[in-house]
């Protein structure tokens, strides 16, 4: 059996959860494994019929008055009485800041090791293998996993797509009720700089400007794009660093993870740093004066030329194809 791990917050789905039940299924259908998803919640959680339609054997809401918000201690807790009590042979996470807080401490408990941010899972001989990428994005490194399972894998946003986990079950929804010692802190509500801060991860669509925007005024150019496409306005770490953008735009290792549907680079050079953050995106478009910039050696459509004259002619299309 494979557990998979379903993120929410009061009941609103994470949706890179949907990520995790796709690659689950992908290592189940390998593997000849059923899958089942596990809900931390403090009462019969109002998720668990939607994710019973998925592909999957059950689902297990654990149950407690501690799991309504998140603490590690809690969280931990659950996850290893669960384990015990279902034996199974993967436990299988997307790469979420909450993940990475209490992931490792169960798998500590169960004298395990955590295969994270993974970008892809093969057979090799009958042997899972993960791949993640190390060094910033410049090397894969494949990671087997040997010992007594279960086997821990969280994978990096993108890897797999929420919208290719495969629907059609019936899953039996099943409560679980967990034994969790007092918790020894107590969370605060979670830090928000501004009302106005956007969630990329979210976004389908995504337009990202670098240096070759120029000067903060050209923006607008930038963001008439995004308003024809409905799309989010994103940057590279220059632009936010020059407070031309609130650091909450930012994509890259020192930014946001995204995997939208489409992403636009506009006078975006490619730095490993920027590539790492927006890499898994479904389809790639790139404008660049530069033939040789990096972008797109991973872009899978390229202008090669000045986006102040690219710009005004893609919106004009876009808006003559919405008419």
């Amino acid at each position: 059996m494979i557990l998979v791990f379903i993120e929410h917050k009061n009941c609103a789905l994470n949706r890179a959860s949907l990520e995790a039940i796709a690659a689950a299924q992908n290592i189940a259908k390998d593997l000849g494994l059923k899958v089942s998803a596990v809900i931390p919640c403090d009462k019969d959680c109002s998720l668990a019929p939607e994710i019973a339609a998925y592909d999957i054997e059950k689902v297990i809401v654990a149950k407690n008055e501690n799991l309504g918000i998140y603490t590690p201690d809690a969280y931990a807790d659950a996850w290893t009485q669960i384990i015990n009590e279902t034996n199974p042979q993967f436990v299988v996470m997307a790469h979420t800041y909450q993940v990475r807080d209490f992931a490792p401490k169960v798998a500590a408990r169960l004298s395990r090791e955590v295969v994270g941010d993974c970008i892809r899972y093969q057979n090799n001989g009958g042997k899972p293998v993960f791949t993640r990428r190390i060094f910033l994005g410049k090397l894969d490194a494949d990671v087997s996993v040997e010992g007594d399972a279960p086997y821990f894998a969280t994978f990096q946003s993108g890897a797999y797509r929420g919208d290719n986990a495969v629907k059609g079950g019936n899953a039996q929804i099943e409560t679980m009720n967990i034994e969790i010692g007092k918790p020894r802190m107590k969370p605060e509500e979670p830090f928000q700089e501004a009302k106005a801060s956007v969630d990329l991860s979210k976004s389908e669509i995504i337009v990202a400007i670098g240096r070759g925007i120029k000067s903060q005024e050209n923006i607008a150019k930038a963001q008439e794009l995004a308003d024809a496409l409905g799309a989010d306005l994103a940057a590279s770490r220059p632009i936010c660093d020059a407070e031309w953008l609130p650091i909450d735009r930012q994509i890259g290792s020192s930014g946001q993870t995204v995997a939208p549907k489409v992403y636009i680079a506009l006078g975006i050079s490619g730095a490993i740093q920027h590539i790492v953050g927006m890499k898994n995106a479904g389809t790639i478009v790139a404008i660049n004066k530069d033939a040789e910039a990096p972008i797109f050696d991973i872009a899978d459509y390229g202008i090669v030329g000045d986006l102040f004259e690219a710009l005004p002619v893609m919106v004009e299309e876009i808006k003559k194809a919405k008419s």
